[in-house]
């Protein structure tokens, strides 16, 4: 294929356009709309859900969390203090053998993470832990 100097203007332009749209800080929502969005119609129950995290993490940039949710088919994480409070979704398939999940979140500050586990019969259901964040790692 032969590209001629009107089709490269044609696909700068089109770069240049597509650089000057909205990044993803404008596509941000709040805990609530991330919550109704993740449960629709469904009532938030609690039990059944482990969210496991620690009380104190000395650095937020790598804070582990483990969440777990037998018989789940998606798992929601979020942070309610993040800019962006959407941290993850995993989504469980019929051959998944556990339906648990553990991954390093980073955390801007103090704040709850929230874990919303949505069932096999559509039910919803949220756990939530308070994780403390030092400044510096001086365990203050």
């Amino acid at each position: 294929m032969k590209l001629s100097r009107r089709d490269a203007l044609w696909v700068g332009f089109g770069g240049l356009a597509a650089a000057m749209l909205p990044g993803s800080a404008a596509l941000a929502k709040t805990v609530e709309e991330l919550t109704t969005a993740f449960a629709g119609s469904a009532s938030i129950g609690e039990g059944g859900l482990t969210l496991t995290a620690p009380e104190i993490a000395e650095n937020g940039n790598t804070v582990p969390i483990e969440v777990n949710a037998p018989g789940a088919v998606a798992i929601m994480l979020m942070a309610a203090g993040n800019p962006e409070p959407a941290v993850a979704t995993f989504t469980f398939g019929p051959a998944a053998g556990a339906q648990r999940a553990a991954t390093r979140i980073r955390l801007a500050s103090t704040q709850d993470v929230i874990a919303l586990a949505k069932m096999a019969d559509g039910s919803v259901i949220k756990a939530q832990t308070t994780v403390k964040v030092t400044i510096g790692g001086c365990g203050g």
